[in-house]
C-alpha cells in the first residue's frame, strides 16, 4: 500500500472554520479574515525579509509566526532562527501587530532531529516570554510521550497530513486566537486582517 501525499491543507482553513463557529462571533458584529503567507521550503530568514511587505504592510490585528522547521533540515544553528524569529516579532509588536509564536513541531523516524526542535523551541519561549508575547506550543499538541511527531499527525515523518493541521489549529485557537477575537469583540472598533507569514 503506497504512502498518501501529504495534503496542502494550511491549519489556517480550520481556524476560520473553528472561529466562525464562536457563538460570539456569530451574533456580533465581526468580520475575521485569516491570510496565510506561507511559502513552502522556506527558511525564516526569507520570511523576515517579507516580513514589512507581506504582513506588516496588511497592517493585521494578529500574526501568528511559525518558522524554523526548513532552517533545522538544513543544518541552521537554532540560535540564529530564534534571531530571524525574534526579528519578526519585534518589528510586529514596533507597528501595535499581536505576534503570537509558535513552537516547531517534532519529526517521527529520525530521532536525530528532535534535539535540535527542542533547543529551538526553548529559545522561542524565553524571547515570548521575555516579550510578553503568547507563545503556542505545537511541538507538544503534535507529539506522542517521548516527544516523536504522532503517527496519525504525518504520513512522512515530516510533514503535516490533515490531521496534523488540525491539531495545530485547535492548539492555536484554544491558546490564542479565541482569545484575540474575544479581545477585539470587548473593544476595538475596525478589527484588520489576521495573517500568518510563515
Amino acid at each position: 500500500m503506497e504512502a498518501e501525499e501529504p495534503l496542502p491543507i494550511p491549519y489556517t482553513a480550520f481556524l476560520k472554520r473553528m472561529t466562525g463557529k464562536m457563538q460570539e462571533v456569530r451574533s456580533g458584529n465581526l468580520e475575521i479574515e485569516f491570510l496565510n503567507r506561507g511559502i513552502v521550503g522556506e527558511l525564516t530568514e526569507d520570511m523576515a525579509d517579507r516580513f514589512d511587505r507581506d504582513v506588516l504592510g496588511t497592517r493585521p490585528d494578529a500574526v501568528i509566526i511559525l518558522g524554523g522547521s526548513n532552517d533545522l533540515g538544513w543544518g541552521l544553528e537554532p540560535k540564529t532562527i530564534a534571531g530571524n524569529l525574534l526579528q519578526m516579532t519585534d518589528g510586529a509588536l514596533s507597528q501595535g501587530i499581536q505576534p503570537v509564536a509558535c513552537t516547531v513541531p517534532s519529526v517521527r523516524g529520525f530521532d536525530e532531529g528532535i534535539r535540535p526542535r527542542l533547543q529551538l523551541n526553548g529559545l522561542i519561549k524565553k524571547q515570548s516570554q521575555d516579550r510578553g508575547v503568547v507563545c503556542v506550543d505545537l511541538f507538544s499538541a503534535t507529539s506522542d510521550s517521548v516527544g516523536r511527531l504522532m503517527e496519525d499527525y504525518s504520513n512522512d515523518g515530516l510533514h503535516l497530513s490533515a490531521s496534523g493541521y488540525e491539531a495545530m489549529a485547535d492548539a492555536l485557537f484554544s491558546g490564542a486566537v479565541s482569545g484575540i477575537v474575544l479581545q477585539r469583540l470587548k473593544g476595538v472598533g475596525n478589527p484588520r486582517n489576521g495573517t500568518h507569514p510563515r
